[in-house]
């Protein structure tokens, strides 16, 4: 069972660019409601999906160089990283089957 995976700037090259399976990275902060609302769904996908989908959580108050280098202006801001590469972004606080929606195509692949 996966859970979210905390990274930071000196750990998301290694943790996020260099994984071999898509990483959905939650940009978060402690002080924001929508970020504490979505949560509870990212562990819920990460100990459903962990064998297609890592979930990584960056603190962008702690870490103001990555959220920096990928244009991070809002949060919860989540951004899916396939082969070191920004894929897709998702802006927001969203259900989990809306999420699981538009994450599809990264978890519905046979595993």
């Amino acid at each position: 069972m996966g859970k979210p995976v905390p990274v930071n700037d000196a750990t998301f090259e290694q943790e996020v660019l260099r994984s071999d399976k898509p990483v959905l990275v939650d940009f978060w902060a402690t002080w924001c409601g929508p970020c504490r609302m979505i949560a509870p769904v990212l562990e819920e996908i990460a100990a459903e999906k962990s064998e297609q989908l890592k979930i990584a959580k960056l603190d962008v108050d702690a870490n103001p160089v990555s959220a920096g280098r990928f244009g991070v202006r809002a949060i919860p801001t989540m951004i899916v990283f396939k082969d070191g590469k920004e894929a897709q972004r998702l802006v927001g606080y969203m259900p989990k089957e809306r999420l699981l929606q538009q994450l599809g195509q990264y978890i519905n692949k046979a595993a």
